[in-house]
Order: structure tokens, then sequence, then C-alpha cells
């Protein structure tokens, strides 16, 4: 602990660079011009870096620490616009005064003045890449999921409800900062829900920064919603109608009122999703308690039903010119039922035959409240501080009932009626989590530096119940002594932070920090009155980014982190949820987290970018593994820890402008993996290489139309054992923005070419339990059918002029490592 004292007090004494522009306006009589739009500009390509108005003494000031050249941009109603010309940001010159500027007034007065800064679809950073989701035509009357779906390196698997990042599990998902720390079933049906509408950017960080959590061995992923900063009563309505095997609906409306110093906001999104999806097995499989040697035939069809309320309220309130005040609540809530019949056959050799036909009906609901205040408090120049505390209320309660036959040739019933085979069951399944989130930032400049610390603090504690019951005899009984759980879960997570940004020269800065976080998680089964986990981890992650400004148009970045990824709790909890009569769904117990350390190389070229990372994972889980039973009369399917996982990925981005109508993006994510593992029947070591590509294609045509051609393809790779075969999708989309600010209209269509089609393949690296070899095929709705969706979009009040707020990043990064699968 000393050692860790003196580190983190030596980081405390080292400095850090900060970039600042500054100046103040005035009218032709000398009097202060207040409430006015500053925009610091990417000379390249007039992308907005940042903005702010002007005090009431017409002084602005912006900080902005990456070395670059830009340009700055000032409009205020009444007065003529104003841009500066091209100016350098770098270490040794990192202050730019432009002193007091006058604006001239204008001859006539105007109804409203909009300064837009086009911004690329992808921006490449030292540290993530951000997707500004507005610049995407197909983004309106899409889902956060869908954005994602659409995003470079990004791969969703909707089977399993997980994500890869860089071709890496371990994710972790933010909004504004908050890690969603909710089952990973009710993150997806939360983005699913989330109308890309409400979506300012979405940041892929693959390497992040000491001030975020350093949960999430692969990454994170940060979805930062729009938040009012326009002055006066502004607002937008948005209404998405659809249609594939079922119908789709999207209505939400934001509200704001902004007066400067006080900035109320709020929004109200409902969605309505009818869906489909189907799915076929085929499995030569050798299980004694079934007969031995049998081959079996699977289909199954899911039609879904689904829901979804999701309203924020919030205020922004500058007390005085140094104290700034707010909090916002955020409620979700979802309602979804499923109706999905089975049949299986069973063809045991010989000549036996079994015959499994099932229905299963379930609903899940589920409700989600998030409430957080803040309070920022600029102490002196260059230094403040800031206050966040965060609670966290979810529910969720999932019934279901099985109802089923299992026969034999002859249409005798086969098995016993007091196990998993009885005719009619049912599961049961509920969670209840609160979270508690407090944290403390600090900034100071020092000289030509700037120092960052913090503390942060999360309990949460989590109850679950779930199990199977049978019915014999007239009676509902456990299934089995193990299919039921009744978990309560206790974790505490402290951590330190610092983090410093040093020049070395005039065209090379060092930027170095370090996290500690300890954490205990304790889960005691209830019901028996036994603990089941009780860990304790404490460790230290270390952070490194240096970047060199080669000249006006490239530069180079190397970073090293190190991250953790602990197990979900429903990961650990050794429930049982029902699959067939054959295989059911649970937990491990004996997880444990994964240690990844990343080491990266970028080379950015005007808006062009290219990056190598090299990652080594000890311990990576790879969920949906399948296991025998230890009385091997079962098939678990359950998360289990890999020995070690090595990649080495190449990623491009290529944005291209032909000509002034049409501009196109490729990106490539790619490279080389091996991992080995040991929990199979054998074990096994693989090397191969897998690749992602996205590609989009822009075009402004007359009369107010525009039109956008995209698409994806992610390559085979491995979840553990289990292969995955490639698939991708093409989309479009035509747009028209309507007379006299009106609204738009924009018709999109979803896999055109109806090549979502998931093919999953289990025994064919190494022999896996009861010597399984099968092959899963699986097809989403837009197999079947294109997703159509027509989207009304307007904007309406405002006087068009942006006041800066609070910052987006919020208080917590939590609420993502519950998993209910």
């Amino acid at each position: 602990m000393k050692r860790i004292l003196l580190y983190l007090l030596f980081l405390f004494l080292l400095q850090n660079t900060f970039a600042q522009v500054s100046g103040k306006l005035a009218t032709p009589s000398g009097q202060p011009i207040p409430i006015a739009n500053v925009l610091l500009l990417d000379s390249a390509d007039s992308s907005l870096i940042k903005a702010t108005v002007t005090d009431d003494n017409g002084a602005y000031r912006i900080d902005y620490g990456i070395p670059g050249t830009y340009l700055l941009r000032i409009s205020r109603l009444g007065y003529q616009a104003w841009s500066s010309p091209l100016f350098r940001l770098t270490a040794a010159q990192r202050i730019k005064d432009f002193g007091t500027l006058v604006l001239e007034e204008n001859s006539r007065q105007l109804s409203a003045v909009v300064v837009r800064g086009e911004k690329p679809v992808f921006q490449q950073q030292i540290d993530r890449t951000v997707i500004n989701v507005e610049s995407s035509l197909l983004s309106k009357g899409s889902s956060a999921l869908e954005v994602l779906e659409r995003s470079p390196g990004v791969s969703i698997d909707y089977r399993n409800n997980g994500f890869t990042l860089g071709g890496k599990t371990g994710v972790t998902v933010m909004i504004n900062g908050n890690l969603l720390h909710i089952p990973m079933e009710q993150v997806f049906t939360l983005l699913s829900s989330l109308s890309a509408d409400d979506i300012e950017k979405i940041e892929l960080l693959t390497t992040p920064p000491s001030r975020y959590d350093a949960d999430g061995s692969a990454g994170m992923i940060n979805i930062v919603l729009k938040k009012n900063r326009k002055l006066g009563t502004n607002g937008s309505l948005s209404v998405t109608a659809g249609y594939g095997m079922g119908e789709k609906a999207t209505a939400g409306l934001r509200l704001g009122h902004n007066t400067g110093k006080t900035n109320w906001y709020g929004s109200y999104t409902f969605s309505r999703d009818r869906t489909y999806s189907d799915m076929y097995i085929t499995s030569a499989q050798n299980m004694p308690f079934l007969g031995g040697q049998l081959y079996v035939l699977v289909s199954d069809t899911t039609r879904r039903l689904q829901n979804n309320h999701d309203a924020t309220l919030g205020i922004d309130h500058q007390l005085n010119p140094t104290t700034t005040l707010g909090g916002n609540l955020s409620y979700n809530s979802s309602h979804a039922s499923s109706s999905s019949p089975s049949h299986n056959e069973y063809n045991i050799l010989p000549d036996s035959l079994l015959i499994f036909n099932g229905a299963i009906n379930g609903i899940s609901r589920w409700n989600n409240l998030v409430s957080s205040v803040y309070a920022e408090k600029a102490l002196r120049k260059g230094e403040k501080i800031r206050f966040d505390m965060d609670y966290l209320y979810f529910h969720n309660d999932g019934p279901s009932e099985v109802q089923n036959s299992f026969l034999n040739k002859d249409g005798s019933p086969a098995g016993t009626n007091d196990t998993l085979y009885a005719p009619r069951q049912r599961t049961y399944a509920n969670t209840t989590i609160q979270v508690g989130v407090g944290k403390v930032d600090y900034t100071k400049q020092l000289g030509k530096s700037t120092l960052e610390a913090g503390l942060k603090g999360t309990y949460t504690r989590s109850t679950s119940r779930s199990g199977i019951e049978s019915l014999v005899d007239d009676n509902w009984v456990e299934t089995r002594a193990e299919t039921a759980n009744n978990i309560l879960m206790k974790e505490g997570i402290g951590a330190v932070y610092v983090s410093l940004n040093a020049p070395i020269s005039s065209s090379t800065n060092l930027v170095i920090g370090s996290r500690y976080e300890y954490s205990r998680t304790r889960m005691d089964n209830q019901q028996t009155e036994k603990n089941t986990v009780d860990r304790t981890l404490g460790a230290l992650f270390p952070s490194l980014f240096l970047s060199r400004q080669l000249n006006d148009h490239s530069n180079l970045q190397l970073s090293y982190t190190k991250r953790i990824s602990r197990p979900s709790y429903n990961d650990l909890a050794s429930y049982v949820g029902y699959s067939d009569p054959s295989a059911v769904y649970t937990g491990n117990p004996f997880l444990q987290p994964t240690i990844t350390h990343n080491v990266k190389l970028g080379y950015n070229y005007r808006s062009y970018s290219f990056s190598l990372l090299l990652s080594r994972d000890l311990n990576p889980i790879a969920r949906y593994q399948i296991t025998e039973s230890p009385l091997k009369d079962v098939l678990y399917v359950s998360p289990q820890n890999l020995s070690w996982q090595n990649n080495l990925t190449l990623q491009t981005n290529l944005p291209w402008k032909v000509n002034n109508w049409w501009t196109m993006n490729y990106n490539l994510t790619g490279g080389w993996r091996q991992f080995k593992e040991d929990y199979t029947l054998q074990p096994a070591e693989a090397t191969y290489f897998a690749w992602s590509a996205t590609f989009s294609q822009n075009f402004s045509l007359p009369r107010n139309y525009s039109a956008e051609l995209s698409g994806w393809y992610n390559s085979w790779s491995y979840n553990g054992t289990v292969k995955v075969a490639g698939f991708g999708a093409l989309n479009a989309g035509i747009k028209k923005e309507l007379n006299n600010n009106r609204g738009s209209l924009q018709l999109s269509v979803t896999d055109l070419l109806r090549t979502i089609r998931i093919n999953t393949y289990y025994g064919t690296l190494t022999e896996e339990a009861f010597s399984i070899r099968n092959h899963v095929y699986i097809n989403t709705e837009s197999a079947k059918i294109p997703l159509f969706k027509l989207t009304y979009t307007r904007s309406f009040g405002g006087s068009g002029l942006k006041t800066a707020g609070r910052p987006d990043n919020g208080p917590g990064e939590e609420r993502e490592r519950i998993r209910k699968d």
C-alpha cells in the first residue's frame, strides 16, 4: 500500500498540458456581447470540436488538449458572423488569445441564425473511434442497437445477447458515461428501444483512459445522448412506422427550455416491435441417459411482441459564474410476450425414436429508474472540482410456462413424470438491483500542465430468485433441487485515479495515468444458507498515451492500458434455466476475472486513420459453452474461462469526398487471433484470421433529397470453441427535407438482400461434452423479409444559438455487469 501511495503522490507532482483559446466580444460602442456562439472547428473538414458561449462580460474560453490546426467561428443574433484565420495549437504554443473582437450589427434583423459544423460519420481519436450518428442518414428511424450493428469493429450476437469490439468479448456499455448496470438481456431491450434520433454520438473506446472504470477487457461503448443547448423553448418530434414480419412503430418527443443560466430538458419515447425468428439444429451426440448414440433434429419458431417506454427529465442551473448544479431522472420500462413452439426428434441408434413437442410462452416485465445529481465549482482560474451522486433501481420479472410431450415411436410417454420430462413445467425469475454511486473529480492547471484526479465508490445490492417447477400429480414441485436459485449479492468497489498530460516537446505529448480499484463481491444462496462466492480483488491499472505531431496533416499515437472484465452476477450464480429435456442454462461460480494488457499504435493522415492493437487476455470469459453435469445426466450451457487469448488487430478508416454531392467511407477491422482452452473433454488451441468491414455511400440530390447506401460484414470467428460463420447486411435510405422548415421524411430499408442468417457450429475444434457435433441455423426477421421504415422528423422553437452545458460523461460508468440470458 505504501508503494501505491508513493506512486500516486509522484503522479500528483507531475504536470500536464492544456491548450486554451480565449477572447472577448464587444459592440462598436464598447458594450460586451453576451450569449454569443463560439465554435472551435477542425481545419481539415470544419467539423465541430468544442463549443461555448460568451458570459455577461462578453468573455469566452475553450480548453482543449490535442495539438492541431483549427479555426474559430463566432455568431450572435443581430450581428455579423466572424471566422478566424487558421491557427495552430501545440504543446509549446498552447494559448491563443484573440483579444477583444468587435462584431458589427446586421443591417437587417434576422429571425434566426443557425451555425452548423458538418461532422464526418467517423472520427478517430487516440483512445476511441467516434460515430457521429446525426451524420448518417440511416440513423433516422433506427434504434441504438441498429446503429451499433453498422459501427466499425462492433459485432452483435443476437442469439446470445452479447457484443464484441475488435473481435473480443468483454465489452461494457455506457450511456452518457454511466455503465448500464442491468442484465445484458435488458441492455439489448433498452438499446433496441432507444431511438437513434436521441443520440448525438457513439464512442468506441478500445483503450479507455484512467478516469473511466477499469471494467471491460475489450473496451467500452459509450452512447452520448442529445442534450438541449439551444436558447429559448425548443424541441423535436419524431414518428416512425415500419413493417417486416410484424409491425414496428416509434414515437418520440423532446422538449427543452434554456435561458442561458437554467436549462430544462425532457423527452419521452414509445416503441412497439412485433418480430419473428426461427432456428434449426442438426446434431450428433452420445448421451447415455437418453440411450447412447443419437441424432437430433430441432425446429423452433419465436414470435415476440415488445412495448417500451423511455422518459427523461433534467435540469442544469448556473448558480453563479463559478458554480453549476444539475440533476436528471431517467425511467425505462418494457413489457414483452413471446411464444416459441419447438419440435425435436431424437433418433437413438439403432432404431429407437423419441419425439419432443413443446411450446414455451413467456412474459418479461422490467422497470429501470436512474437518478443523478451533480455540482461543479470553479475554485479559481484553471481549477475546478465536481461532485456526482447516482442511484439506480431495477426490477425484472420473467415467468414462463412450458407445455410439452415426450413420446417414443409408439406414441407412449417417454421418461418419467418427476424430472425435466414432465408434460407441464413453468419457470419463475425475478431480480431487484439497487446501486449507489458517489464520485469526486478534481482538475487543476499548473502552469503549462493540468492535473486530473478523482475518487469513486460504488455499492450494489441485488436479489435474484429463479427456478423450474414441474406439474406432478396436479401439484407444482421443484423439478430438481439444483434448478432453484435464491441469491443475495452485495458488492463494493472503491477507486482512485490520477492523470497527467505532460509535453515532451512542441510536437510530442505524453499522457500518463493510473487507477487503483479494490472490490469485494459476496453472493449467498438464501435457500441453502450457503455462501457461493466471496471474492476480493485489489489491482492497479496504469495507462499511457504518447502522441507526436509530424506536420499539420499527420500524427503518430502510441498507448498502453491494462483492463479487467469481472464476471457478471448471473454468470456466477448457480441458477438453471430450461432449454429442452436434455439441456439447461446455468451459471459458473468458479469463473475468474479477465485481465487484459493492450498496446496500440496509431497513425492519422488528414481524415484517414490506421491503428494496430496488440492485446493479451488472461482467463477470457466465453459465454454459452457446453459441459456435462456432474452426474452426466444433462447438458450444461454456461460461461467458461479460456486459458488465454492473443489478438493482433489492424483497423483502418478511409473517408473520401468524390465531389460536392457524393461522399463515401470505408472501415476495415481484422487480424490474427489465438486462444487456448481446457474446459472441454479434449483441451484445444486455435489460431485464425478474422475481420469485419463497414462502408457507406452518401449522396446529396436535387430538390432537398439525399440518399445513403451502407453495408457491413463480419467474417467467421470463434466464441470459445463455438464456430460462428460470417454474415452481413446491405441497407439503404432516402430522405426529403420539406420546404419552409416543415421537417423531413425518410424511407429506410434494412437487410435488402436478406442475409442476416446466423450459423454456429459445435464440435468442430475439439471433442465437446457428450461428443456433440451440431449445426445451429438461425433466421432473423429480416432474413425472411427486409424491414421497411418511414420516419417523419421535425424540430421547432429555439433561437438556433447554442449554449454550453454540463459535460455528457456522467458520474458512473455503472449498470452493465448483471446479465440475464
